[in-house]
């Protein structure tokens, strides 16, 4: 994706609200708007925003793991297994 071709300016999009929405949802690719011709905003169909915000929450959670690795605060699986065996047998 040429992001240089998806730029375009506020006054556009007041003018071709709709035609850009509809594009939006059958290109998926993501669309910056310009103000002063700086750029001010970035406008996606709610599927990629969706995927990205999963993928951001994905991103999260390896990054958390990895740094509990390395402070060094992990277990070996068998550990952690035998202890929620534990906690459910003590139930």
């Amino acid at each position: 994706m040429k992001l240089s071709s998806r730029i375009k300016p506020i006054s556009y999009l007041k003018a071709h609200a709709a035609e850009i929405v509809r594009n939006l949802g059958e290109y998926r690719e993501p669309l910056v708007i310009t103000q002063n011709g700086e750029a001010k905003a970035v406008m996606q169909d709610i599927e990629s925003y969706e995927q990205t915000q999963e993928t951001m929450a994905l991103l999260k959670i390896l990054a958390l793991g990895n740094r509990q690795v390395e402070e060094g605060r992990v277990r070996p699986a068998a550990d952690a297994i035998k202890r929620l065996r534990e906690r459910r047998g003590a139930s």
